[in-house]
């Protein structure tokens, strides 16, 4: 659907650019994790990143709007590139770690933000035709999470064969060049400026009761990355291969991606609110098997494996449910914000799990993230409903 109304190359382009957002979290930790001998070094420069982006999402969120996606997309894919090649840099020579935090956080603050300007601009083409709109949607979904997929194991297969800065330093090339060519499409949406009439949708609010549950069901799922991030570097440097970190946290992209084109599939009698609560359910039971996941590789692989089945439902359904709940001039923004309060929720997710990593067992990090599973399913088997999260009229806020 999305190559009918754009035509294919810009998918690719899409496809591609993606990537460094997905690389960079496990690169990092990985990197400075290694130069320096700590997780715990590595848990806070990761967390720097994903902080950074979590601040600077919600800002190119809303100059895209404004002041259009080609500029903003930009100068963000030029400023995310240099700032990656800084960090390898400053972390292979080993100065101090404030130097680290410092690039990784310029790092996360200019992130392209390909995935949520496309989901953007899929449903500006799409014209608002509700059946286009979930194609579109659900196809951006997948593509989210091939990138999920491919961009850690494409980490963890660069940091065996070479090392984990070989792996930011393709997240810098693949930044400066397809996010570019992404920004630069014809398709990129020429922004819309603030509005005089303060009662138009265009001006509506954003915060409303039914996004800020979306936040909320976003950000504790972001607590269940970072700390399953952290968990699976710890668990499989205590196995003895320390390498297959990256894989193993790509294996839960790849059953994420299949279930992601499963979700796509279903009946039309499964309305987004059931795929959330059925996604958050699998979620915490997944979580409950990584408590048993210091058992050995094979033991923590299916654990992993078993989280991605949930992952894709959950993401799928909270993008569809954010478009029918925020205003259509704010959807840039709107979708940043909903990846800025999961990059958040990461980081602290990441400190968290770093921590009982430290002081406990690497198998205890995987506590943070059946807490954070928990929270979830209590959150969405409260709230998520088809009254509560029903499509607004075009004049509404």
């Amino acid at each position: 659907m999305a190559k009918q109304l754009t035509g294919g190359r810009v998918l690719l382009w899409s496809s591609l650019g993606r990537l460094p957002a997905a690389m960079s979290p496990i690169g990092t930790l990985l990197l400075v994790s290694r130069n320096s001998g700590s997780v715990w070094c590595g848990s806070l420069v990761a967390g720097a990143l994903a902080a950074g982006q979590a601040l600077g999402g919600p800002v190119v969120g809303r100059l895209a709007d404004r002041r259009g996606q080609r500029t903003v997309g930009l100068v963000a894919a030029l400023v995310n590139a240099a700032a990656l090649v800084a960090l390898v840099a400053v972390s292979e020579r080993g100065p101090a770690l404030g130097w680290q935090v410092a690039s990784a956080a310029l790092t996360g603050l200019s992130v392209p933000l390909v995935g949520p300007l496309s989901r953007s601009r899929w449903v500006r083409l799409a014209a608002g035709a509700p059946e286009p709109t979930s194609a579109v949607l659900a196809l951006d979904g997948i593509v989210d999470e091939v990138g999920f997929t491919a961009g850690p194991a494409l980490v963890g297969l660069l940091a065996t064969a070479a090392s984990p800065a070989v792996g930011l330093l393709t997240a810098a090339g693949l930044s400066g060049v397809c996010a570019t060519l992404f920004a630069l499409h014809p398709t990129a949406a020429p922004g819309v400026p603030a509005p005089s009439r303060p009662g138009s949708r265009a001006a509506g609010r954003l915060p409303s009761t039914p996004y800020v549950l979306l936040l909320a069901g976003m950000a504790l799922l972001g607590a269940c990355f970072g700390s399953v991030q952290v968990g699976v570097t710890a668990t499989t440097e205590a196995l003895g291969r320390p390498g297959a970190a990256g894989l193993v946290y790509g294996f839960m992209g790849c059953t994420s991606s299949l279930a992601g084109v499963a979700t796509a599939s279903l009946s039309a009698r499964w309305g987004l609110p059931q795929r959330l609560r059925a996604g958050s359910a699998l979620l915490f039971g997944a979580s409950c098997l990584l408590l048993l996941a210091d058992g050995g590789l094979a033991v923590l692989t299916a654990a992993i494996g078993f989280l991605g089945i949930a992952v894709a439902p959950q993401i799928i359904a909270v993008f569809g449910l954010v478009e029918r709940t925020v205003p259509a001039a704010r959807l840039g923004e709107a979708m940043a914000a909903l990846v800025s309060a999961l990059i958040l929720a990461q980081s602290a997710g990441t400190f968290l799990a770093g921590w009982a990593v430290e002081h406990f067992a690497p198998a205890a990090s995987f506590a943070v993230t059946a807490a954070a599973a928990a929270a979830a399913l209590a959150l969405t088997a409260c709230t998520a409903t088809e009254r509560r999260y029903h499509r607004r009229a075009a004049s509404g806020s």
